[in-house]
């Protein structure tokens, strides 16, 4: 099991900055024992036993007519590779695709009557895959932006995070700048969450507080073990990542939350569609259900990610701006 949660860093600083498909950071193999949970039991093989609603026929009716004739919904997960753990990564047989984002796919699906043909591409294909009419949908962690919305329809299901990470029992709680002024925060170079912790450094500095000890590893790795071992106090990474290294590892524990686009927006991840192809009210009117039953609460359980739940489906929200404007 321990070579399924051994992954080395994969940078892809351009996502963070725009608006990611995959966390740019996978998480590092379990510093504790993993059957020492901090989060949810991960079901890792490849017999998941997904959440799989029964057909709702006044929300299947919303589903354009030539989609339905199909009696199929087909979806681009944008993971191709080793995947991004808990959102859509292969189970232990090495094959099956596994995580939130195939589940939510299959919930919606079902709801839908339609039968859910899930593809891992990659993140290019995934697009190439939405404007040809391969895919009806993409599932895969896109984020809701400005520039997205001229080509793509968005139906939201789940928030954009950023999260503090520490030693379980640490005592810190982190809200704000003052929180971790004077502390040695690690963070990965030309990332969003770089831009964030910088910013909050210099608020620090104006309230006449310490700067943050801003602190660089080569690989998360790395950065889990200078956690564990106390050479940083705390580290800033992307909400699901951290989530599954809390739910692999029983010594960590996340102490805060951020949203990923910053101060001015919470950010937004949505399933994806081309634009005017009529799927997006079906798509969010779905999503509402499964809040509604509790299936939806129950799904992001299994993969320690309640903490980015939403409480009702967008249809084409505000996204993150225009970069320039």
């Amino acid at each position: 099991m321990r070579t399924k949660l051994v992954f080395a860093l994969v940078t892809a600083a351009a996502l963070s900055l725009t608006g990611c498909a995959a966390p740019e950071e996978k998480p590092a193999a379990a510093a504790g024992n993993p059957s020492a949970s901090a989060g949810p039991a991960l079901n890792l093989g490849p017999e998941q036993n997904r959440i799989v609603p029964a057909k709702d026929e006044a929300i299947a009716a919303l589903v354009p007519a030539d989609i339905r004739a199909t009696g199929k919904l087909t979806v681009g997960v944008g993971a191709a590779g080793s995947g991004f753990p808990p959102l859509a990564f292969t189970a232990t047989d090495n094959k099956t695709l596994i995580g939130n984002e195939p589940d939510l796919a299959y919930a919606v699906a079902g709801i839908l009557g339609l039968e859910p043909q899930v593809d891992n591409a990659s993140w290019e294909n995934l697009f190439i895959g939405l404007d040809s009419g391969k895919y009806n949908v993409g599932v895969s962690n896109i984020t809701v932006t400005e520039e997205r919305k001229k080509k793509y329809d968005f139906a939201t299901y789940r928030l954009d995070n950023l999260a503090f990470v520490t030693k379980k029992g640490a005592g810190l709680k982190i809200t704000g700048p003052a929180d971790v002024a004077g502390k040695k925060v690690a963070v990965s170079s030309g990332t969003n969450q770089e831009k964030i912790l910088v910013e909050w450094s210099k608020e620090a500095g104006k309230q006449g507080l310490k700067p943050v000890d801003i602190l660089y590893y080569q690989t998360n790795q790395a950065t889990y073990l200078a956690l564990g071992s106390g050479q940083i106090d705390a580290y800033l990474g992307p909400n699901p990542s951290v989530a599954y290294q809390v739910a692999v590892d029983g010594n960590l524990e996340i102490v805060g939350t951020y949203s990923g686009a910053g101060a001015a927006l919470q950010g937004k991840i949505a399933f994806t569609t081309k634009k005017d192809n009529g799927l997006v009210k079906a798509l969010g009117a779905a999503t509402d259900k499964l809040i509604q039953s509790g299936d939806y609460t129950r799904i992001l359980q299994r993969w320690n990610l309640t903490n980015e739940a939403v409480t009702t489906s967008e249809v084409n929200p505000e996204g993150l701006p225009i970069e320039g404007k």
